[in-house]
Parts: C-alpha cells; structure tokens; sequence
C-alpha cells in the first residue's frame, strides 16, 4: 500500500472511531461483501477490438447507409 493510501484509512477511521457498534459492523459487512464481489462475465475486454466482421462487400455497405440516411434541406424552427 502507498502511504497516501494508509493515511486515507486513518483519516476514515478518525471519523468513524465515534459510531455505534451496530454501525461499525454494518461498514465490516458491507466491506467484506465488497471484496467478495467478483463479476460474472466471461467476456474478455480484448474482444471490443478487432475489425469489422460482415458478410456484404464495400459497395454493398455505402449503398446501405446512403439508402438510410436522411438530409433535409428544411431547417426546423424552434
């Protein structure tokens, strides 16, 4: 741990030294709760990379996209 860190739990726990029990032990909960915690993914971040994957050609795709665009040549009033 880097020494900032150490001084910000005992910054935390000056403010906490006066709580309850009760409360006390609903933070030791929650924070053991917090280090169990693991998400359930089996996604690896790696695969939001990579090239386009299609089956259509160049061609095919820009003709797609200018067939659902759409350019008006009104401008709209507010």
């Amino acid at each position: 741990m880097k020494i900032y860190q150490l001084k910000l739990v005992d910054s935390y726990f000056r403010f906490m030294k006066n709580w309850s029990i009760e409360l006390k032990k609903y933070l030791i909960l929650k924070l053991t709760q917090s280090m169990d915690y693991s998400p359930k993914t089996d996604a690896d971040f790696s695969d939001c990379f990579g090239a386009w994957e299609d089956d259509r050609n160049a061609e095919e795709i820009i003709r797609e996209i200018r067939a659902d665009s759409v350019n008006k040549s009104e401008i709209e009033e507010f």
